[in-house]
Order: structure tokens, then sequence, then C-alpha cells
């Protein structure tokens, strides 16, 4: 097997791959997008709290712990599968709208816990986003 065999068995794999993965989705769509963004986003900013500001609230010390970053990337994975499981509910019951407000839902929690890591860094945080995240947060304690 010469190399450029092996390039394009190698780059036909990852197109299956990932494929299968959007397939599980029901496509890839800009409401995914964002929430990958958002969800790279805030495991960014928690590390850089961690690591460099030494002020996360997952570890006792505030500082970078590899547990808490598993526990991080098993909860982004949690996420995904809530995704998944949101398309399959939307399949099964002919309709087009429950994977769109998990998406949605999820994309709201992950801005919340950006803009607590951007203050935890101490940058300011304008007062009407820190009130909306009162708000949602009360609401979410409610429900």
């Amino acid at each position: 097997m010469n190399l450029n065999t092996l390039k394009i068995s190698l780059l036909s794999f990852i197109g299956v791959v990932g494929s299968t993965i959007a397939q599980l989705f029901g496509g890839w769509s800009a409401d995914l997008t964002t929430l990958l963004i958002c969800m790279l986003a805030d495991y960014i900013t928690g590390i850089v709290v961690a690591a460099y500001f030494n002020n996360s609230p997952k570890t006792e010390n505030g500082a970078l712990s590899s547990k808490a970053g598993f526990k991080g990337l098993a909860k982004k994975i949690a996420i995904l599968l809530c995704v998944i499981i949101a398309y399959r509910l939307d399949v099964t019951l002919n309709i087009s709208y429950i994977k769109t407000a998990v998406i949605i839902a999820f994309i709201a929690n992950e801005t919340i816990s950006i803009v607590e890591n951007i203050g935890l860094m101490g940058i300011p945080i304008p007062p009407a986003i820190l009130k909306a995240i009162d708000v949602l947060k009360n609401k979410k304690e409610n429900d």
C-alpha cells in the first residue's frame, strides 16, 4: 500500500465517521454549530479561569484539575447525547421542534457559564447581563 492510497483510505474513513455523526444529529445545522462553539468557549474559558486566574469554583484551591476538566468534558458529551435523543424524539413523533428547543436551552446554559467564567477572570460584566443571568438561574431553580 503506497502513501497516496493510505491518505485516501484515511480521508474516506474520516468522511464516513463525520457523516455518521452528522446523521445522528439529524444533519448539521447552524444551531448545532452555535452550540458546539458555545461548548468550546465555555470549556476554554473554564480552563483559563483555573489555569491562569486560580479562581475556579470547581476545585478547592481554584486551580486547574484534570478531574474537574474530565468532568466538564463528560457533561459536554451528555449534552450532545441529549441533542441526539431530542432529534430521535422529533423523528419518532413526526415533529421538528424538540431538537431545536433542546439546543437553544443548552446554548443559553453554556452562555451563562461563559459569562460567569469571564466574570471570574475579573472582567466587569454589564449589570443587564448579570440581571438576565439571575432571572434565568431563578427560573431554572423554580422549574
